[in-house]
């Protein structure tokens, strides 16, 4: 019983973290199609201003909002003054998110220093049996349904979802309708920006805070939305239940290393069957 209790916790977990780190991707990515390599170096500016903040003593829970919108704010700024100039060409935009993401590494590492930093995670360990699991994990996962189901819903019942929505699939006809695509464009990178941030702040409790964060996280991802396919939230939840089940298992049975190895065999094999992702079969939407 124990046993079993543990292997639904890792699942879950698994399920939750990919979803916290694709949630801001699913956006960016899958609805505007703008490949950000820095997606990962987001994810680490909102570990580290949680870091800051608590460090100056704002509780953790409002340290969330402040990453949210500090890194939500800076999404704004690079769609702004770089990504606005190059929608619709895919090169340049690899290119220019790769510096950025090199200068983000740097510049932190400058600033902030080379060390990892950690923040206390509340609630100690909880114990299922013999086996000791963090409570905050139990947060995180809880946190990660919400981001998910309040996400869906912004996008699917909402006048700003369906106005993003709309603007992303035909913009000349939102143009048409008086809405300014440019605009919109701004905003929703921002928003996939604040989510980023948050899920970097939510995450840092268990995984630390240091420069090089990012790259751990970016490759998965990238991988799970777009193992997702087209409806960009529903293959997201889709993917990430795939994965988080593989990995959950693998990593109880073995070791962490051969989850991340069968993850990505699988991944390999799933987009040679279904070359759309999950959900390339049916309509795009979310």
């Amino acid at each position: 019983m124990e046993q079993t209790v543990i292997i639904l916790y890792q699942v879950l977990y698994s399920f939750s973290f990919l979803v916290l780190i694709c949630l801001g991707l699913a956006v960016i990515f899958g609805m505007m199609q703008v490949i950000n390599l820095a997606q990962g170096e987001f994810i680490m500016l909102g570990a580290y201003v949680c870091n800051v903040a608590v460090k100056d003593g704002v509780s953790l829970w409002l340290s969330f909002l402040i990453a949210a919108v500090a890194v939500g704010l800076f999404g704004i700024l690079v769609e702004r003054v770089l990504i606005r100039f190059l929608y619709g060409r895919i090169i340049d935009t690899l290119l220019a998110t790769w510096g950025l993401s090199i200068f983000l590494v740097g510049g932190t590492t400058i600033v902030m220093g080379p060390t990892t930093n950690s923040i206390p995670a509340p609630f100690g360990t909880m114990y299922i049996g013999a086996y000791g699991i963090p409570a905050y994990s139990l947060v995180l996962i809880a946190l990660a349904f919400v981001l998910l189901i309040g996400t869906y819903a912004l996008m699917r019942y909402t006048r700003a979802g369906l106005i993003a929505r709309g603007t992303m699939q035909n913009p000349v006809m939102a143009a048409a309708f008086g809405i300014p695509p440019q605009t919109v464009y701004m905003l929703t990178f921002g928003f996939g920006s604040a989510l980023t941030g948050l899920a970097g702040a939510i995450i840092a409790p268990l995984s630390g805070v240091s420069p090089t964060m990012g790259i751990f996280f970016i490759a998965k991802a990238f991988v799970t939305v777009i193992a997702g396919g087209p409806m960009v939230l529903l293959g997201t939840i889709s993917a990430s239940a795939l994965f988080g089940s593989i990995s959950g298992v693998v990593d109880y049975l073995t070791s962490s290393v051969l989850g991340e190895i069968c993850v990505l065999l699988v991944a390999i094999v799933l987009l040679r069957l279904l070359p759309s992702g999950i959900t390339g079969k049916f309509r795009r939407g979310i």
